[in-house]
C-alpha cells in the first residue's frame, strides 16, 4: 500500500511549535497521546501531505482523516489551543471500552489509536492479508517484529516464533534504566519443571532455554514502562533513567553492521500515586529542534 521509500523519519518542513489541547473532562490521557502522535515526524509528514484523504472512500468515521485534520489544526495554531472534539466525540469508535469523562489509561488509548489508524488504511482492502497489513504507513512507522527462540537443552533443536509489535512493554521492578529493562527483556529464560518445553524432536517434555529478541526493528520505537502493578493496583514510582540516544543493536536477533541508533522525541508522563487516578502530560521535540512541555492547553 505504501513503498518503504516514502517513509521520511526527519521533519520535511520546519514550523513553530503547535498549540495546546483543551481538557474536555478527564481527557488528559487522550491529549498527551495525540500530542506525541502529532510530533512523530514520519507520521506527521504523511498526515500533512493529505495523501490518505485524497483517496479515502470511507463514508463514516475515519481515524486517518481525523488525524490529518487534527495534526494540521494543531500545528497551525501556535500560541493558542484547540479542543480535540473530533477525536473525543468518536472515542468509543477508537476503543469501545473508553467512557467519556472517565479517567483512562494513556498506553491503552495509544494502542487503540494506532489500531484505528491501521484499520483506516486497510478499509479499502477486501483481503486484509499479512502483506497488506505490513505495507501500510502505520505499520511502516510503528510496526516491528519480535522473535521468540526456544532451544531444547537435550537435543539442541531450535524453534522460532514471531510476533508483530507496535510498542514494547518493559518491566521496571528490577531495572533502574530503560537500557537495563531492555537487557532484562532479552535475557534468556530457563524452562523446566512445570514450565518444561515439549520438544517436537525429542517428543517429550524437556528443559529448554527461551529468549525474546527484536527481530525487525521499527522506524519509531515505542516503549512502555510497566508502572502499574496488575495485582496490587499500585504504581511503581521509582526513577527510571533513559538516554537521549539509544542503540538498539544489543537487543536484536542478529547484531547489525553498525549502530542501530534511535533519537528520543517524545516522553509521556503519568503524575500521581495510583493507577486509578492521576494526570497525564508529555514532552515533545518539535520540528524546530526544541523540547516543549505539553500539559493540556499549556505549551
Amino acid at each position: 500500500l505504501l513503498p518503504p521509500r516514502m517513509i521520511c523519519t526527519a521533519w520535511q518542513q520546519t514550523r513553530s511549535v503547535g498549540g495546546g489541547l483543551y481538557n474536555l473532562g478527564n481527557t488528559c490521557f487522550l491529549n498527551s497521546v495525540l500530542q506525541c502522535l502529532t510530533y512523530t515526524p514520519p507520521l506527521a509528514n504523511y498526515l500533512l501531505s493529505r495523501q490518505h484523504s485524497q483517496s479515502c472512500a470511507e463514508e463514516g468515521f475515519c481515524m486517518m482523516c481525523t488525524m490529518e485534520v487534527h495534526t494540521e489544526e494543531v500545528l497551525s495554531c501556535s500560541g493558542s489551543a484547540i479542543a480535540p472534539t473530533a477525536v473525543v466525540s468518536e472515542l468509543q469508535r477508537i476503543g469501545e471500552q473508553f467512557q467519556l469523562g472517565a479517567q483512562e489509561d494513556a498506553h491503552e488509548f495509544f494502542g487503540c489509536a494506532v489500531d484505528a489508524m491501521q484499520r483506516a488504511c486497510l478499509s479499502r482492502r477486501s483481503d486484509r492479508d499479512t502483506s497488506s497489513q505490513s505495507s501500510t504507513v502505520i505499520d511502516q512507522v510503528f510496526g516491528g517484529l519480535l522473535r521468540s527462540r526456544v532451544t531444547c537443552l537435550s537435543c539442541k533443536a531450535v524453534s522460532d516464533t514471531y510476533e508483530a509489535f507496535v510498542d514494547i512493554p518493559l518491566d521496571i521492578k528490577a531495572a533502574s534504566s530503560v537500557t537495563g529493562a531492555l537487557e532484562d527483556f532479552v535475557r534468556p529464560e530457563h524452562l523446566d519443571g512445570e514450565n518444561s518445553y515439549k520438544c517436537s524432536k525429542c517428543e517429550q517434555l524437556v528443559s529448554a532455554s527461551k529468549r525474546l529478541t527484536i527481530h525487525q526493528s521499527s522506524n519509531v520505537l515505542t516503549v512502555c514502562l510497566k508502572r502499574f502493578d496488575p495485582f496490587s493496583g499500585r504504581k511503581i514510582g521509582k526513577v527510571v533513567q533513559y538516554p537521549e540516544y539509544l542503540d538498539l543493536g544489543a537487543y536484536t536477533s542478529q547484531a547489525p553492521r553498525g549502530p542501530l541508533l534511535y533519537s528520543l522525541y517524545a516522553v509521556l508522563v503519568h503524575e500521581g500515586y495510583s493507577c486509578q487516578a492521576g494526570h497525564y502530560y508529555c514532552f515533545v521535540k518539535a520540528s524546530d529542534g526544541r523540547w516543549y512541555k505539553m500539559n493540556d492547553d499549556s505549551v
